[in-house]
């Protein structure tokens, strides 16, 4: 697509680290998004500024680039206002005395400002304060002096002037949009660079005295109920990468966000629908109780993607002037061979890596004939025996790495391999460049149907798919995620073998898919939604957004569709479309009965209690069996795994016990009857999550 009628505009990109120009100043992947982003912006003739912190790193700069020392000089106090709970042995209350300068490169059309001070210049090796300061060093709110660093330049440089102020990631610019809300010159927009948990808080206390500092003050919301959900599914969550609890005196960072910037950014169609409402996850239930569920309804209009896309660089090379023997040789692998290729950090957890590593020495053990190339790229190295102790027992198949390499050769592994490897877990990934680089190369993927990996096609039918899926998986050492991915790489193994003309078309398939992610597209995608908001044009929802997270009541009734009231078991909306009759209950009870809905399922036979056949309605009732020694039979037939999860008993944030029911037959699963504070955690054959309650009436 190509952006039309668009008007010339002030974009000003800000992050605490925006430094992809520069390989050495380089620390993550949404660096090289931005320059990547701001140089397309430039290209299409707009002012396109960068707002970042200098990090201690000017005098390397010097000796690159150009920098030029600006008339900026801005002495100020910034309070830190610390909870006594996590920061016990501090005062309650530091002021930080600081002398902001500013200083400039101006690169290939972008103006980037680094902003340094005694704070901003801490960490000049990692940036990032680690986690461990939490609560032990001071380092640990350099993100938040950049906050309020960064709301001064914006003031103090950029004055009056007209901008759309872009600001990334919530953690790392939450105060932003509400400090600008009253600025009639600057609209904000607000992006979600990773599903970090969409309830994640801070201390209240301290945004308030940084809001009244920067002129902006504001009435934060109270202490929230607690949620009409079981303990034990709200204690779960801690396992689920999803959820924590917070004091009462804590606030959401994505309310703060949402509620006061113009738009909120995704990266692909697949997050903004997750963030959206966590579909078919162990943490839907409890997020629909939650108040963040109502900020997402009520900000649902101004979601928009912005996409991402994959690097110039990728693109440019030709996956056929790699020599496969040469490279697959040089590792001592043999390149006549199915050649399986995994690049990420290592991250076990987020990346499915023990899963993976698993599932590869299973078919390997078997006796499959096919190469691995996983990388699991950590600076310091791999100090888990589990990843060595299988690389040793396949030599000549396995070829194992950590180390960062030049992305020339990156390709180069991805260029002479025939499958990528991507099982990602608990739905961290938002766009997934290392997939996208891997297919562009013309590795078919085998991934996990994750709606941040969507884009990439890996999980629809025959006559489009790019590869193979598995589940999505919410679970640590998940063995259904470790099976599920050992069939995928037999089935790929024996394509490879026994139909390369089908190989050859999903790889072709899957380049062209992953080509089409261009910085220009990406670009393209900004600026048709900065747009109207540079004319003053409010953001309207997208009614298909609503109807596929059930937002009936922010849809007129000709924009609701049967189809959506029948999927989200709402009878209300349904009739707001047409009666509900025998016929309509009937489809509407199967298709809860498939999501293992059992409430709506009971709702709709209160309704029709004739809608289905008896013996199908019995199967609501029937699903759990007393037996013998206080003990269950639980039968469905579309379960795969069915766990108890006992509610965390004791001290503050203990863990759940979680015991699986033994499967006993298909969708057949028995053990130890729960108990009253116990509940059913549901894996379905289709990947939902869902959560069932054992009655003892």
């Amino acid at each position: 697509m190509t952006a039309v009628n668009v008007p010339t505009m002030h974009i000003i990109e800000t992050y605490f680290e925006c430094c992809g120009f520069d390989h050495t100043f380089l620390q993550g992947g949404t660096s090289v998004y931005l320059w990547n982003l701001s140089k397309a912006f430039a290209a299409r003739g707009h002012t396109v500024s960068v707002v970042t912190p200098a990090h201690g790193r000017l005098d390397d700069l010097r000796r690159r680039h150009d920098v030029e020392d600006l008339p900026y000089e801005d002495v100020h106090t910034v309070p830190l206002v610390l909870d006594p709970r996590v920061w016990g042995g501090f005062p309650e209350r530091v002021d930080l005395t600081l002398r902001t300068t500013a200083h400039r490169i101006r690169l290939e059309g972008v103006d980037l400002y680094f902003l340094s001070d005694e704070y901003l210049d801490l960490l000049p090796d990692t940036f990032y304060p680690p986690y461990s300061a939490k609560g032990h060093d001071l380092v640990f709110f350099k993100p938040l002096v950049f906050q309020v660093d960064s709301v001064r330049f914006l003031r103090g440089w950029f004055g009056d002037e007209k901008a759309v102020v872009h600001a990334h990631e919530p953690y790392y610019h939450h105060l932003l949009p509400a400090a600008l809300r009253d600025d009639p010159t600057k609209v904000v927009v607000s992006n979600v660079q990773s599903n970090m948990p969409i309830a994640k808080k801070v201390y209240a206390p301290e945004v308030r005295a940084l809001l009244d500092l920067l002129g902006a003050p504001l009435a934060l919301p109270g202490p929230e109920p607690e949620p009409d959900v079981p303990t034990a599914i709200v204690g779960y969550q801690q396992l689920t990468h999803l959820h924590y609890t917070y004091p009462d005196d804590y606030v959401a960072i994505y309310e703060l966000t949402a509620e006061h910037a113009d738009l909120i950014d995704f990266l692909s169609p697949g997050q903004l629908d997750f963030y959206a409402g966590f579909r078919d996850t162990p943490f839907e239930t409890l997020f629909r109780r939650l108040p963040i569920a109502g900020v997402v309804r009520r900000n649902a209009h101004k979601m928009f993607v912005g996409g991402c896309a994959i690097s110039d660089q990728w693109l440019a090379w030709d996956p056929a002037g790699v020599d496969r023997a040469e490279v697959l040789g040089g590792l001592g692998l043999d390149p006549c061979l199915p050649t399986f290729f995994h690049n990420a950090r290592h991250a076990v957890q987020h990346k499915g890596q023990i899963e993976l590593m698993r599932a590869v020495d299973r078919v390997l053990s078997e006796g499959l004939r096919a190469n691995f190339v996983i990388r699991c790229i950590r600076g310091d190295g791999i100090d888990d025996p589990f990843f060595h102790e299988i690389a040793a027992r396949h030599p000549g198949r396995l070829h194992f790495e950590w180390e960062r390499v030049a992305e020339a050769r990156v390709f180069c592994l991805a260029a002479a391999s025939d499958f990528a490897l991507f099982p990602s877990k608990f739905e961290m990934d938002t766009f997934l460049i290392a997939q996208g680089e891997a297919m562009a190369a013309g590795a078919v993927p085998i991934a996990t149907d994750q709606r941040g990996m969507e884009h990439f096609r890996h999980a629809e039918g025959p006559e489009t798919t790019t590869g193979f899926a598995v589940n999505r998986s919410f679970a640590e050492d998940d063995a259904l995620l470790t099976s599920a991915l050992a069939d995928r790489i037999r089935q790929a193994a024996a394509l490879w073998t026994e139909d390369p003309g089908r190989h050859r078309e999903l790889s072709r398939r899957a380049a062209a898919v992953a080509r089409a992610f261009t910085w220009e597209r990406c670009a393209d995608l900004h600026l048709a939604a900065f747009t109207p908001l540079w004319e003053g044009r409010p953001a309207v929802l997208d009614p298909q957004l609503a109807l596929r997270h059930g937002w009936f009541d922010l849809l007129d009734d000709d924009a609701i569709t049967p189809g959506a009231a029948i999927e989200h078991g709402d009878i209300k909306a349904y009739e707001r479309h047409a009666p509900f009759d025998a016929e309509a209950a009937a489809q509407m009870f199967r298709a809860a009965w498939r999501r293992a809905d059992f409430a709506t399922c009971e709702r709709v036979l209160a309704r029709h209690p004739g809608a289905v056949p008896g013996p199908e309605a019995a199967r609501l009732h029937d699903r759990v069996r007393a037996l013998p020694g206080h003990r269950v039979e639980y039968r469905l037939t579309h379960a795969e795994r069915v766990d108890v999860v006992r509610a965390p008993r004791g001290k503050v944030r203990a863990l759940p016990a979680v015991r699986p029911l033994e499967r006993t037959g298909p969708g057949v699963f028995t053990g130890p009857a729960p108990e009253a504070d116990e509940w059913l955690l549901l894996t379905l054959s289709s990947g939902r999550v869902t959560w069932d309650e054992v009655r003892h009436d």
